[in-house]
């Protein structure tokens, strides 16, 4: 009964989507595989084949002619990893951005096309069933017997984001280390002026999910001194650390400042914050200066980090 029901599901579903005709149904050149692909690379630029195989359970010789394909319409570019020289590291190039922003914009249009025919009382009752399914899923085992580790993806802000990052930066600095609310005000007006005065070409934030929530942020900004990035508000929520968020969203300020074409990445933390300092530390960062300061209710030792791009 339940194998029926599962595939009646499945059949049910991917006509919805229109999965078996994608590229017709969203208006793209691009195969629901190919959209993985770019989706993918789009929230992780730097990115090896061997990971990217791994993480959408691809064939090595299929993701293979596909990048392959992919390059020759000047989407991709292939070379050297900086880990290992023997594996192959992917990077969209700005085209392969605008291919990917585009394919972004117009799912997220057949999805809110989709929930308008939802009425507003049911679609938590939707919402909260999918998750449902993903977590007993999830739960179980994969294909090899062993547990699915959970999945981080990257992405930049929606409505709600930056509220967000003010509310759980508050909290957890409270939490953790007694911090008052002049911290939140501070959070308050870095996300503030970064709203009001971004710069998409050269300004950034991204917020990092953990199984589809809200887990981490961080911020790429102008700093005052010329051709010079400041990295801001880096955040792990507590309940999802251990997954590497916050090496995933510095490596993501690095590789977005160096393309930025900044020659230098700034940052201001304070000694007590073990975990960002040794994650800043093994990006490449070095200590410059450090200064005694009484804020937000307490007595800290700020640290200022520089990074040479």
């Amino acid at each position: 009964m339940a194998v029926r029901e599962i595939r009646e599901f499945n059949r049910f579903y991917t006509n919805l989507i229109g999965a078996l005709d994608y590229s017709r149904h969203l208006h793209t050149p691009f195969t629901l595989t190919e959209a993985r692909v770019l989706y993918e690379l789009a929230h992780a630029p730097r990115t090896d084949a061997a990971d990217l195989r791994v993480e959408l359970s691809l064939d090595a010789g299929h993701l293979s002619r596909m990048l392959a394909k992919f390059e020759e319409r000047q989407l991709v570019t292939r070379g050297p990893s900086e880990r290992d020289a023997r594996r192959q590291r992917i990077e969209l190039t700005t085209h392969g951005r605008e291919a990917a922003a585009l394919l972004e914009e117009r799912s997220e249009e057949a999805v809110g096309s989709l929930l308008a025919r939802i009425r507003p009382q049911d679609r938590s009752r939707l919402s909260e069933a999918m998750r449902t399914v993903r977590d007993i899923l999830r739960d179980g085992e994969d294909g090899g017997g062993t547990p699915m580790p959970p999945r981080v993806v990257l992405r930049g802000p929606r409505p709600g984001d930056l509220g967000w990052v003010i509310e759980r930066n508050a909290t957890v600095y409270a939490d953790e280390f007694g911090w008052n609310e002049e911290y939140e005000a501070l959070v308050a007006q870095i996300v503030a002026d970064f709203a009001a005065t971004r710069d998409p070409e050269r300004e950034a934030v991204w917020i990092a999910e953990l199984d589809g929530q809200r887990a981490g942020c961080v911020f790429c900004v102008r700093d005052k001194e010329p051709d010079t990035a400041r990295l801001r508000l880096l955040l792990v929520d507590p309940a999802a650390r251990g997954h590497g968020i916050g090496r995933r969203l510095v490596d993501e300020c690095i590789a977005f400042a160096r393309t930025a074409a900044y020659t230098e990445l700034v940052l201001w933390t304070n000694d007590i914050l073990a975990g960002a300092r040794a994650i800043y530390q093994r990006a490449g960062f070095e200590l410059v200066a450090e200064k005694r300061h009484h804020s937000f209710g307490r007595e800290l030792v700020g640290q200022d980090w520089r990074m040479a791009l």
